[in-house]
């Protein structure tokens, strides 16, 4: 591979250590074994493992991409040697408690890992992933007898997991799911049905994967009341304690544009009529719970965007500084062809793009540290507080999710051009980025889902208390801003974009109340484009004001160049990207709604 470089650990370490506060974290009983001193000595052990196990074979894994054959999923033969370095590591333990054999590992050190490891490889983690939140559903709502027959090796990394809810019929809307599940009166059900898009949903290297299963139990009604989750395993556990088939079958891989390291299955439940499953919780309740999962996993699809970013980045930045092309002009505009050339770094059009990338890469950090902080808070804390916690969690939900996925494209878009043709070819990383990449926006809810659900859920939900608590918190970071003169318009920028979204909001909610919905929604992907900029400019100015402080208190943790360096590209994100909020918001308030379909006339040829 010909890039060196996939991350920046101090990038993150800055986050964690001067633009955050995580001591109610840290200081926490729960997280007593988590000071500054072991976060950092585990994200180098992390850093090491990924620099020694995952970077070295992510191209290989996108030319040996996994297959199908004979009714089994192949999937890279080094996966298993990652696996087991992982359980080693306990990472499949990571989110789990002492009590439950986990590591007790609080959220923002876990994603901050996440970012870490899907930088340098954004296939082979999610097997991991997909796993510990499996077993999350079932140590949560699940009897003990599902935690100690199933949950415990997946939280030791011996067995996998999946979770199993698209259907070819049944994409977002999930209500139309057609996998029955039929009352045995023994305890278990038989499950019959098929599931598609099926993540990590077989390999060669485990004795076993445990796929929560959405299915709706004969007799059980419509819609969404109707759908339950079960524990359907690959192989169930016999009497005497060995395994047994349990009738799921592989039934195909796709063969996808990116991620071709990580398995993508068409999986078959019950066709010879002998698919058992366990219900987890109470019937009806299925979507409920898969939520928790869900929403862990919109997360962890922003991690993947954000570090696809990064490896992006990374890769052109080297280039940049490599490759020597042009020369600089003279004062009457023309090049002198004696001279020699200069690096590519020195042409503005190609600053201009490396700065986009660090601009939407090092945002799109600090969102998911600062979401994860809201998890933590939320798990620690009691009354209005845990509350509190948890609206700002929700809302960010879907800004987390969308925002690496969709600008993270134009990033790493970005990325490759900086390579000008080599960027096309097969010699370097860029084009498998590009390609990784895409499948983020469509992962775990389109941006159009994620899109709705932002405007047309979250930002009412509890009577619009979300988004009165990120104003107050965003004014609480303008006014720390303010301290600094240099970073007074940066400020009085992002105050006034609130003011905007108030007023666009102010025209969209009439058409919710007098009913019309469809109004309402129809240009919610220009709210999300508007929201996230708010978002990732509120964190910027966040990161700005915290490199501020250190410069003019002389802070030797960090070189002088590297916190001016986070002041030039907050400075890039103002001028470049801000102004898009007022032209979401010009669209968002045109009355002319040309994409409802009004009569039967068809005018889109």
């Amino acid at each position: 591979m010909y890039a060196q470089k996939y991350i920046d650990l101090d990038d993150l370490r800055f986050i964690l250590e001067e633009t955050l506060d995580i001591s109610p974290i840290i200081s926490n009983e729960k997280y007593q074994d988590y000071d500054i001193e072991n976060i950092n000595m585990m994200l180098d052990a992390f850093k090491e493992f990924a620099d020694r196990e995952l970077f070295p074979c992510a191209t290989e894994m996108d030319s040996e991409p996994v297959y199908f054959k004979d009714g089994q999923i192949y999937v890279h033969p080094k996966i298993e040697g990652i696996n087991k370095g992982l359980a080693e590591l306990g990472w499949f333990g990571a989110m789990f408690d002492y009590d439950k054999n986990g590591i007790q590992m609080p959220m923002i050190v876990y994603r901050t890992i996440d970012l870490i490891m899907n930088a340098a490889n954004n296939s082979a983690p999610g097997y991991a992933l997909l796993t510990g939140g499996a077993a999350k559903l079932i140590t949560s709502f699940g009897n003990e007898e599902l935690n100690e027959k199933y949950a415990q090796k997946m939280i030791s990394g011996e067995w996998m997991g999946s979770m199993c809810l698209t259907e070819p019929q049944a994409g977002s809307s999930l209500s139309d799911i057609t996998t029955s599940a039929k009352d045995n009166g023994d305890g278990s059900y038989n499950i019959d049905g098929q599931k598609i898009f099926i993540s990590g949903g077989d390999m060669q290297f485990t004795d076993n994967i445990v796929h929560l299963t959405l299915a709706r139990i004969e007799g059980a009604p419509a819609g969404t009341r109707g759908i339950s989750l079960f524990v359907v395993p690959k192989n169930r556990i016999t009497a005497d304690g060995s395994l047994e088939p349990n009738d799921v079958q592989s039934i195909a891989e796709f063969e996808k544009v990116g991620q071709q390291g990580f398995a993508t299955v068409h999986l078959g439940f019950g066709g010879k009529d002998n698919c058992k499953g366990w219900l987890v919780g109470e019937p009806g309740k299925g979507l409920n719970y898969m939520f928790q999962m869900m929403n862990g996993a919109r997360i962890g699809t922003g991690v993947m965007g954000a570090a696809i970013c990064s490896a992006s980045y990374q890769a052109s930045l080297q280039y940049a500084n490599e490759r020597n092309q042009g020369r600089k002009l003279n004062k009457s505009g023309a090049k002198d062809a004696t001279t020699e050339q200069i690096s590519i770094m020195n042409h503005a059009d190609v600053r201009r793009m490396l700065l986009l990338q660090r601009a939407i890469t090092e945002g799109s950090f600090a969102l998911i540290l600062e979401c994860s902080r809201f998890f933590d808070l939320e798990h620690l804390s009691e009354g209005e507080a845990k509350e509190d916690a948890e609206l700002l969690m929700e809302l960010l939900t879907p800004i987390v999710k969308t925002y690496p996925a969709e600008q993270g494209q134009m990033s790493v878009s970005n990325g490759l051009q900086v390579l000008g043709g080599y960027g096309f070819t097969m010699d370097f990383p860029l084009q498998q980025y590009y390609r990784d990449i895409r499948i983020m926006s469509l992962y775990e809810g389109t941006t159009g889902i994620q899109s709705q659900d932002l405007l047309g859920r979250k930002m009412t939900m509890n009577k619009g208390k979300a988004l009165k608590l990120f104003n107050g918190i965003v004014a609480k970071d303008i006014e720390a801003a303010n301290q600094f003169e240099d970073l007074k318009p940066h400020a009085a920028t992002l105050g006034k974009s609130l003011e905007t979204l108030q007023k666009v909001l102010g025209h969209l909610f009439p058409n919710a109340a007098k009913g019309d919905f469809e109004t309402f929604l129809a240009d919610a992907n220009y709210m999300m484009e508007l929201f996230s900029n708010i978002v990732i400019g509120w964190q910027w100015l966040k990161m700005g004001t915290a490199a501020k402080k250190a410069l003019e208190s002389g802070s030797t943790k960090r070189s002088q160049e590297f916190y001016e360096g986070k002041l030039l590209t907050m400075r890039y994100f103002y001028k470049y990207e801000m102004p898009r909020i007022d032209s979401c918001a010009t669209t968002l308030m045109d009355t002319d709604m040309l994409t409802i379909k009004t009569g039967d006339k068809e005018l889109i040829l």
